[in-house]
């Protein structure tokens, strides 16, 4: 009895141990204007994922070592985080800057992450990508922020079907701010390829002001993950705004909220 509870048991460890925790979030212009309480709070909200993809990171003075800030205050927490800062996004569109963060005892940086460039004519911020390991699998997550919904980002998600053939070795993870809902026909061609979104009808930006109880604006934020390569454990939102008295105070923070992805690979 004892040896079928130790062995239930190892199962169910390796099983943990084999799932990521990924969590997306677009910071709103993340840079040297986050103070460092802002700064300790964003470390509280990310501290038990495993990755962390940071949308909308300042391009010019402060983006960078605001990530930077922000690693040395994850590593107060109880487990050591490396991470990594994109060059400047190439469009005219708002360049920015991305940045992975990662614990390092959960999953290995495989290579240096890169900016897209096969589609960089096409695509205003182009996605930035970077490859992990996990037990001997390997996945790689593409960071991405569309044009605001004015410019139209469809034009530029249509490209993104192309990129699992472009790029044949990788098991992409496509997550990011997409100013876009995942009914959109433009991401049809993404799911004939056998991917799905993580979230459906959840908005994931702020309102300016809150009505009734009503605080979330549009749907923009999502993960899209091939079916046939990646198994979903849980996924959901982190509705970050509810720990502050007004919608104003939360912005300060971010206009968006944080989406989350727990996944194993087949």
């Amino acid at each position: 009895m004892k040896l079928k509870f130790l062995y239930l048991f190892l199962l169910y460890t390796i099983a943990i141990q084999s799932q990521t925790k990924l969590l997306s979030w677009n910071l709103e212009n993340f840079g040297k204007s986050k103070s460092d309480t802002e700064i300790s709070f964003i470390a509280n909200t990310l501290k038990d994922y495993d990755i962390v993809a940071i949308v909308e990171v300042v391009a010019g003075n402060g983006g960078a070592q605001a990530v930077a800030r922000l690693a040395d205050e994850l590593n107060r927490k109880g487990s050591k985080w490396d991470y990594s800062i994109s060059d400047p996004t190439s469009g005219t569109t708002g360049v920015e800057r991305y940045a992975f963060v990662w614990k390092t005892n959960a999953v290995k940086l495989k290579g240096k992450p890169f900016l897209e460039q096969k589609y960089e004519n096409e695509i205003d911020r182009e996605p930035y990508l970077a490859t992990f390991e996990q037990r001997g699998k390997s996945f790689t997550v593409a960071a991405f922020h569309a044009v605001p919904k004015s410019k139209h980002p469809e034009t530029e998600i249509k490209y993104f079907k192309f990129l699992p053939s472009a790029y044949p070795t990788l098991n992409i993870i496509f997550v990011g701010d997409f100013n876009c809902p995942q009914s959109n026909v433009v991401f049809t061609p993404l799911k004939n390829l056998g991917y799905k979104s993580i979230l459906q009808n959840q908005k994931t930006s702020l309102k300016q002001k809150s009505k009734g109880n009503e605080c979330l604006a549009s749907e923009y934020d999502n993960l899209f993950y091939n079916t046939s390569k990646i198994k979903t454990k849980n996924a959901g939102v982190i509705s970050f705004y509810k720990s502050f008295n007004s919608l104003k105070e939360a912005r300060q923070i971010s206009d968006h909220i944080p989406i989350w992805f727990e996944f194993s690979l087949n």
